[in-house]
């Protein structure tokens, strides 16, 4: 914790959302709400007096919206960071990547509840966690653009890497090694990532470093409602030479493709009738985690069908979605890259893989295009 209290202004155009989300982060330990704005263009007048470390910004608002406020903190006042409040429109998903890009810190979907007690459960529940890991690794737009280190990657030494290359955290006790059942086969053939929190930024810093002729297919879970990971797949197309899409079902796998999970559903492989090929599938199974998409979901499938050649992605995200999947992969002789500390918007969903020494390379975010390179050549 920072000792002080975090200080929030509230901005929203509707006095109902003003209201709610003042009254939830009043509740919470360790946050001041410093003020309320109903329009962009009060808050950027009340930011130079009140001092604010978040804003908690509605994206569509009249005289200045959400992303004109983040155009404004980023040449005036890039120490503080936003919390945006999004519709689950497509227009409202395209308006959240682009905010995302500018730095904002994450987002929540306003509650489409019309009782307003369920609509602030709704908004506590998702708030709640964002703040908490805000508190602890507090994460500016300024930070958000000055982007990574690129230190080159830090590898166990031979002597403390346990046999499946991974490392135990510093002050940790060392969990006895698993042995892979299986050994890894030359190069990989699949890539699989897991992300969330901080996610749509550190994939659009890390994915246009990928060639166009990477070789193989990737598969992402991006813990993100409907609509929005089809505004992700757009705007990440956009920058890189491989072309990214959200997946269908059914739709077989191809190299030099990026297939993001659909919002709201789980995304597996399974084989085609011939057995020849694999395919994406589709389903509505229940969330894991809390998550649907779930990287658990997706990595156990990818295990079932690349054994030995895989290359495994874990990277910033709040929470241990991926875990146990990697578990699998590693068993299944998959190579396993984490996100470092240092260049995660929150480090959770890296941390417990690299504390119990699944992972054989901890790289910045800068590193990790090359990592994969590495493992698919």
């Amino acid at each position: 914790m920072f000792g002080k209290n975090i200080r929030v202004l509230v901005v929203d155009d509707t006095i109902v959302y003003r209201k709610a989300v003042s009254d939830i982060l009043a509740e919470m330990p360790g946050v001041e709400v410093v003020g309320v704005a109903h329009n962009g263009k009060i808050a950027v007048s009340k930011i130079q007096s009140l001092k604010p470390d978040l804003l908690t910004l509605d994206i569509e608002m009249p005289e200045m919206n959400g992303i004109e406020v983040l155009h404004y903190l980023q040449q005036h006042a890039p120490q503080v960071s936003a919390i945006m409040v999004s519709t689950l429109t497509s227009e409202g998903g395209d308006m959240t990547m682009r905010a995302l890009e500018l730095g904002a810190y994450d987002f929540i979907l306003k509650p489409s509840a019309t009782n307003i007690n369920e609509s602030k459960q709704h908004l506590r529940t998702l708030l709640t966690p964002l703040i908490k890991a805000f508190q602890t690794g507090r994460t500016a737009i300024g930070s958000m653009q000055a982007g990574g280190r690129t230190t080159a990657p830090r590898r166990p030494p031979a002597a403390a890497r346990s046999q499946t290359g991974g490392t135990p955290a510093a002050g940790k006790t060392a969990t006895p090694p698993l042995v892979p059942l299986a050994r890894r086969q030359g190069k990989s053939e699949i890539v699989t990532i897991g992300i969330s929190t901080g996610g749509p930024n550190a994939l659009a810093r890390m994915m246009p470093m990928l060639p166009g002729d990477l070789g193989v297919p990737i598969v992402i879970v991006q813990h993100m409602p409907p609509v929005f990971t089809k505004s992700l797949a757009n705007s990440l197309n956009g920058k890189c030479a491989l072309t990214v899409k959200e997946a269908q079902d059914g739709e077989a796998l191809h190299a030099n493709v990026a297939y993001i999970a659909p919002g709201g559903k789980q995304m597996k492989l399974v084989a085609s009738t011939d057995g020849t090929n694999r395919l994406i599938k589709i389903t509505g199974d229940p969330p894991e985690n809390s998550c649907r998409p779930s990287a658990d979901y997706l990595f156990r499938s990818v295990a079932d069908y690349y054994v030995g050649r895989t290359t495994a992605v874990i990277m910033t995200g709040m929470g241990s979605d991926g875990t146990k999947g990697l578990q699998i992969l590693k068993q299944k002789g998959a190579l396993i890259i984490g996100q470092d500390e240092e260049t995660c918007v929150v480090y959770g969903m890296p941390k417990a893989p690299a504390e119990l020494g699944l992972t054989d390379v901890v790289a910045p975010l800068d590193r990790i295009a090359a990592e994969i390179v590495k493992s698919v050549k």
